[in-house]
């Protein structure tokens, strides 16, 4: 038998077949997860810590598969390999390796012709990948540090402070980062920029 998983907002569920892919069959609840996934997101952070990476490196598919892979692989087999199931978020699964590409080429254009500030790079990026939906789990997580790549490596900027807590738990801060996303979703990426700085 599996993991039973409680959800919060916005978190999107894992079907049987991806809650086989747990690695450590000791974890037993959502917050004993959220540890181990949390210690393999930091070490995952380390690495970028130490490294200086150029433009084709982050905008690239390896290097997307790669960090999401390096964030999760401690914790779930299938840990930096799309998707083969349809959500209740992002594009048919059929369609990630196109949709991705699509928005890696947009966003090589955005900067090479200063179309958005910076800033708005990053978030729109970010926005574009998680609306996507690329893995069974972690997008959210794995978009924000994303972003956070392209303002410090592509852009040589301070990362994001994203609310300066832990989204990953239920809260008003969390509430407020959805509400963004949810805007952003109707064309409106201002409140997402914002919060991104808060």
């Amino acid at each position: 038998m599996g993991i039973e998983l409680e959800y919060n907002d916005g978190q999107t569920p894992l079907d049987e077949e991806e809650k086989e892919g747990l690695k450590i069959r000791t974890i037993s609840s959502r917050e004993e997860l959220d540890q181990f996934e949390q210690q393999n997101i930091e070490e995952a952070l380390q690495w970028t810590m130490n490294k200086k990476f150029k433009l084709d490196q982050v905008l690239s598919e390896q290097f997307i598969t790669n960090l999401h892979k390096r964030m999760y692989g401690g914790v779930w087999k299938w840990a930096g390999t799309f998707r083969r199931s349809d959500k209740n978020i992002g594009v048919t699964w059929t369609q990630i390796p196109m949709a991705l590409r699509g928005l890696i080429d947009d966003t090589k254009y955005w900067i090479e012709n200063k179309t958005f500030s910076e800033d708005e790079i990053a978030i729109r990026f970010k926005h574009r990948l998680v609306s996507i939906h690329c893995f069974p789990n972690g997008n959210g997580r794995h978009s924000r540090i994303m972003a956070d790549l392209i303002a410090q490596h592509i852009f040589k900027k301070p990362v994001f402070t994203w609310g300066s807590t832990n989204l990953v738990k239920a809260g008003d801060v969390r509430n407020k980062y959805l509400a963004a996303i949810r805007q952003a979703d109707r064309d409106n990426i201002d409140p997402l920029l914002q919060f991104s700085r808060s």
